[in-house]
């Protein structure tokens, strides 16, 4: 008899195939998600700020 289908205990998956998931993980928002957030919010706005920067040199080399 084959073992119940949910997500940490998939039917036709060996044991120790997939990792085990907890509940905040499985809806997509665990502690490590929100690490992620933070970072990718950090990188993004570094790289919103260069280009800003980048727009207003190439502004003032245009007005010289």
């Amino acid at each position: 008899m084959t073992d119940s289908k949910n997500i940490n205990n998939p039917v036709g998956q060996g044991g120790g195939q997939r990792k085990r998931l907890s509940r905040a993980e499985r809806q997509n928002n665990g502690p490590h998600r929100n690490l992620d957030r933070k970072n990718a919010a950090d990188q993004k706005a570094e790289l919103v700020r260069k280009m800003r920067e980048k727009a207003a040199a190439a502004e003032n080399t245009d007005q010289s």
